[in-house]
């Protein structure tokens, strides 16, 4: 038997000099904190800057279209798209540089949220939310009106209640291939967005804006003298779907003139679902259509197959906010002479759509 020189002696018991090592050392004991038990959380969590890149879960602020169907939650049997009576969007003014979809973290900042307990939990409940998801629930949805998730609105929204349409940044048809931001290109402009992202959406946005279903729209923007403009959005998340979509762009430039290049983004990150789901976009695969005024507020919104009514809606809506924003160049030079009175009327409370 090994005997020690030295005595191994613990906290709650003492031992013989004659006891052998192994015995010692089974006696050996340190603090630890089980696996089973959750650490505590006193101490402040630092927040960290920048905002996660993954897609997060729908806010919980309530929606004008509460009833539609969604690609996920619960089944529907039966929709019937009702006329969009409240305005959609974000509520901050975007700026270029957001949703860039890009990870701007350091590496200190990365390995603080992977060693954050908090953070793996609001992960997990991401990574949930997306796997409950059924894979074929928007092709499902189709079925409801071909997809149409809202019908265009009579009139234009007010500027003062409009909400914004997000930032989003893409690949043009320019060949220097350098990404840009929507935001730039919408400023100052009476813009008419199409957003798709399979060949049957995008075709379903051509009801609305082609100059086969509605010349009406053509002629009015030839004629807004640069201030009304047609932009495309399609969006690819999947990197194969993208990379097949930039091998066809030589081919795209031909079918679209040189002036459109810049119109047309490629949209592969930033996009997720809680901005799709403040737009009102809820099936990836269906058109919509957005017209925004000079300060990015959506006033318009179509989806789905256009309808006769929609598309002179939509000619309608856009010859109004051509029009506005020719006015102030009308005004400024008839003086306004201030009233001492306040006109009663003007106290009541205004509707969210105003007369296009």
């Amino acid at each position: 038997m090994i005997l020690s020189r030295g005595p191994l002696r613990s906290a709650n018991a003492a031992y013989d000099v004659g006891a052998c090592l192994f015995c010692q050392w089974r006696a050996f004991s340190c603090s630890y904190i089980c696996l089973d038990q959750k650490p505590s959380r006193q101490s402040k969590p630092s927040p960290s800057p920048v905002a996660s890149t993954t897609d997060e879960p729908p806010s919980t602020i309530p929606s004008p279209l509460e009833d539609a169907p969604r690609a996920y939650g619960r089944s529907h049997e039966t929709f019937t798209p009702r006329p969009l009576q409240r305005p959609i969007g974000v509520p901050d003014r975007p700026q270029a540089g957001d949703n860039t979809g890009i990870d701007h973290r350091s590496l200190r900042q990365r390995r603080d949220d992977f060693v954050d307990y908090d953070k793996h939990l609001a992960r997990r409940k991401q990574l949930t939310h997306k796997v409950a998801s059924p894979y074929f629930r928007e092709w499902d949805n189709m079925r409801f009106s071909k997809g149409k998730t809202f019908i265009a609105p009579p009139r234009i929204f007010k500027s003062d209640l409009a909400l914004y349409f997000p930032n989003l940044r893409g690949q043009t048809l320019i060949k220097d291939k350098a990404p840009m931001d929507t935001t730039p290109l919408f400023e100052d402009k009476v813009s008419i967005v199409s957003v798709f992202s399979t060949r049957w959406a995008e075709n379903q946005a051509a009801t609305f804006v082609s100059e086969k279903s509605n010349p009406g729209l053509l002629e009015v923007i030839k004629a807004s003298g640069g201030i009304a403009q047609m932009v495309q959005l399609n969006v690819e998340e999947n990197w194969m779907k993208a990379m097949l979509v930039k091998l066809f762009m030589p081919s795209l430039r031909k079918t679209l003139g040189q002036e459109q290049w810049r119109r047309y983004f490629l949209i592969r990150k930033g996009f997720g679902e809680r901005l799709r789901e403040a737009i009102g976009l809820l099936n990836t695969k269906v058109g919509y259509i957005y017209v925004l005024d000079g300060n990015c507020k959506i006033r318009w919104a179509g989806s789905g197959l256009s309808e006769p009514e929609e598309r002179e809606g939509l000619v309608r809506a856009v010859k109004r906010l051509v029009d506005d924003a020719k006015a102030p160049k009308t005004k400024s030079t008839t003086a306004r002479i201030p009233s001492s009175k306040t006109d009663p009327r003007n106290t009541k409370e205004k509707p969210a759509l105003s007369a296009a």
